[in-house]
């Protein structure tokens, strides 16, 4: 009887149809096994083409058969391996919290910030558990908002404690240096503080974590559909004509990062004068409605230019807290409801398509 070794120095004549080369420095050849029946030659195919596989067939048995000491001779092809797939990882969410929502702008000046804490703390006015993280780390105005000065402490195993205010958590780069203090860091830097955020800060159990992102489509943005799946995207704008653009440029980043738009709200409607009561449309009106139409995306609501709402964040408590029954508060919690809606409403809808 034959011995493994004495077939595959037979198979080492076997050449690779159209090579130089044989079928045994090819790898072709996986197993032989040798029993008092026969051999039985396993081949590990290197291609697709049956011609070529019938001819290495074909070939293997006239070797092996006529091989002294051999009754019978198998040839078993096994199915070509496939290439191990890598499953398509996302993002990892942020442990204990249900919603990320992250509230942007095209461009600075629009009153994003003012619009983040009221509409976060709006939710909180409705029985949910809510955190709120300023990602603008050139520009931190979360803290000075709503009156936080204290540095967050940490826990034993080096986990961030947010602050509390308002039944809201919040962390901020704003609650970690001086006032007069400048950020000049670069973008690697930025996406370390903003990781670090998202993994690091005891958020602990949230049915929403409301982000306040800095304006534009940089690194920061980048960073954070990088690092957490979001529920989805607010756009703040104003009426002007020319916050088309930015408004566009905010639904399409949200689009090409997979993260659907709840809506856009028109901050600095309009202006009620606090004398006579007179409705003034300094920056136009109604422009956020007809972005909104054209995008094919919620109008969530308009929020006029009022003192009062400017005169509540330089105090520390926004005017949801401040006033909850101010007509604008009621504005922001009518906002909240709207995008609570959405969330329910539309949790695999499609992204809107920009015409």
């Amino acid at each position: 009887m034959v011995t493994p070794q004495q077939v595959l120095e037979e198979l080492k004549k076997v050449k690779y149809p159209g090579f130089a080369r044989d079928i045994v420095s090819f790898g072709m050849v996986k197993d032989i096994e040798v029993s008092s029946t026969g051999v039985n030659v396993i081949l590990a195919p290197t291609t697709a083409r049956e011609e070529i596989m019938q001819q290495i067939r074909d070939a293997v048995l006239a070797g092996v058969s006529q091989m002294s000491g051999v009754p019978a001779v198998i040839v078993t092809v096994t199915p070509p391996e496939q290439p191990q797939r890598r499953m398509a990882r996302g993002p990892a969410g942020v442990p204990g919290v249900a919603h990320v929502i992250a509230v942007a702008s095209g461009k600075g000046g629009v009153g994003k910030s003012t619009v983040a804490a009221n509409l976060a703390l709006a939710l909180v006015s409705l029985g949910h558990r809510v955190g709120l993280m300023d990602c603008d780390v050139y520009g931190p105005s979360i803290p000075l908002m709503l009156g936080l000065h204290a540095r967050p402490e940490s826990t034993e195993d080096k986990r961030i404690i947010p602050l509390q205010t308002f039944g809201l958590k919040v962390i901020s780069l704003g609650l970690f240096i001086e006032d007069q203090t400048p950020v000049i860091w670069r973008g690697p830097m930025i996406n370390k503080l903003l990781t670090q955020f998202l993994r690091e800060v005891e958020w602990g159990e949230l049915d929403f974590l409301v982000l306040d992102l800095p304006p534009g489509t940089g690194d920061a943005q980048l960073t954070i559909t990088q690092q957490v799946p979001l529920t989805g995207g607010v756009i703040v704008t104003t009426p002007q004509d020319v916050a088309l653009l930015d408004v566009k440029r905010g639904v399409t980043m949200f689009q090409q990062v997979n993260t659907p738009v709840l809506g856009v709200i028109e901050n600095m409607s309009y202006h009620i004068c606090s004398g006579c009561g007179e409705r003034a449309e300094l920056f136009g009106h109604g422009g956020g409605a007809v972005m909104a139409e054209q995008f094919h995306i919620p109008f969530l609501g308009e929020i006029p230019l009022v003192r009062d709402i400017r005169e509540a964040g330089d105090t520390g408590k926004p005017i949801v807290v401040a006033n909850p029954e101010h007509p604008q508060s009621r504005a922001f919690r009518a906002i909240a409801e709207r995008i609570v809606a959405e969330i329910t409403a539309r949790p695999a809808q499609a992204l809107p398509t920009i015409h």
